[in-house]
């Protein structure tokens, strides 16, 4: 899909090479809906890192030199600044300048630090960013996970807290899905740089507990929020998650290389993506989640981008379902038609009515909005597209 490399080339990386802070550090946190950039605006440390692994694998992607330097200046902020050198872990975010303003230590921030170290690494080459990577491993392992798995949310040192950052729906989770597979994401891109075998562990681990205690199986569906044992606490399918879930899934599999693993999750895989397709593919697009049997129909930006990668995923591994094909490419016809805001200075909507009319208000940059979900889709595409 030449298109949607020209998209990454002329758009996406443009867009967030602006969005540089070379005087401060890092990247500005918040670019509203009127375009008006905020440059006093918090940084947040996920939009940070997701930036990092954005610069570092599109350089991996299209090696263009000069994308270092922007993934350079990434991890400069992320190593001087995000990181915690008292009591260990990354913030959750920083005031403009660089100094704590949440000191909140959540597990699924770390999880996407070790993701972009992994990836600078793999790019740069810096021993120092794998170190790290693994220091957080480490961290991960020893102070955000109990005999019932990863936990969540937890003070500058580490004693257990409210987690309303990953809570939603009116819910108070102990665990969730979502932590659980950013941890699986991170633990697989460190796996794919330095192979060590206890992280390969840590993965397989992760996969009985997607398989035993997050699918189910009579809904082919995740369970979303949990107890602290694993009990569901909502009626809610998250239609993105579950389709980023199946290629996420199956990438790990894949990096894996374990053969009994790729057998066990293949039924889980297959099922995410069919269900998706059945259930939430519609008007050429996905609608975002479905709580006590009610569709929320509103597109969102993130979970077309999701969408397109995993039922392309879902083709490739399953060459005779030529539907899931068209749905991809339909998917980003739609996108480019819908999502992508046309301004110049802009990037993606963040979401869409099911009509298509863009949500006024909601910001085009802020600390969850940045260049992962659809610099990802973009480069994703770039490469089965190279393979064949």
């Amino acid at each position: 899909m030449q298109q949607i490399e020209k998209h990454l080339r002329k758009k996406l990386i443009p867009f967030w090479e602006e969005m540089a802070d070379w005087h401060l550090g890092g990247f500005y946190g918040y670019l509203g809906y009127n375009l008006e950039l905020d440059r006093q605006a918090v940084k947040g440390v996920i939009l940070n890192s997701r930036i990092l692994w954005f610069f570092s694998n599109a350089y991996l992607t299209l090696k263009k030199p000069e994308l270092l330097k922007y993934a350079e200046h990434a991890y400069l902020f992320l190593r001087d600044f995000c990181l915690d050198r008292e009591c260990g872990g990354v913030y959750w975010s920083l005031t403009c300048d660089g100094k704590v303003e949440d000191e909140t230590k959540h597990t699924y921030n770390q999880a996407f630090a070790v993701y972009a170290l992994s990836s600078y690494y793999a790019a740069g080459g810096s021993e120092e960013a794998l170190r790290l990577a693994y220091e957080l491993y480490e961290l991960i392992e020893t102070r955000c996970r109990d005999e019932g798995g990863y936990g969540e949310a937890y003070s500058r040192d580490f004693v257990p807290a409210s987690n309303e950052k990953l809570s939603e729906n009116g819910v108070m989770a102990e665990r969730t899905m979502n932590t659980l597979l950013h941890v699986f994401e991170a633990y697989t891109e460190l796996y794919r740089v330095d192979h060590r075998a206890d992280v390969a562990e840590c993965m397989r681990e992760m996969l009985d507990v997607f398989v035993k205690k997050v699918y189910n199986p009579e809904k082919r569906r995740q369970e979303v929020f949990f107890d602290g044992q694993w009990n569901t606490l909502i009626d809610l399918h998250s239609y993105g998650h579950d389709i980023e879930t199946s290629w996420l899934l199956d990438r790990g599999c894949r990096v894996l290389g374990d053969e009994a693993y790729s057998k066990k999750l293949e039924p889980v895989i297959l099922a995410l993506a069919e269900e998706i397709y059945e259930r939430a593919y519609q008007d050429h697009s996905v609608m975002n989640e479905c709580e006590n049997g009610v569709d929320n129909t509103d597109r969102i930006w993130w979970v077309q981008a999701e969408s397109v990668v995993g039922f392309l995923n879902a083709w490739v591994k399953w060459p005779e379902k030529r539907y899931f094909l068209d749905a991809a490419r339909d998917i980003w016809q739609y996108i480019d038609r819908v999502i992508v805001d046309k301004r110049e200075g802009s990037e993606w909507y963040w979401r869409v009515d099911e009509n298509g009319k863009p949500v006024e208000g909601e910001p085009i940059v802020e600390p969850w909005k940045c260049p992962y979900h659809n610099g990802r889709m973009c480069m994703e595409v770039i490469r089965r597209s190279r393979q064949g």
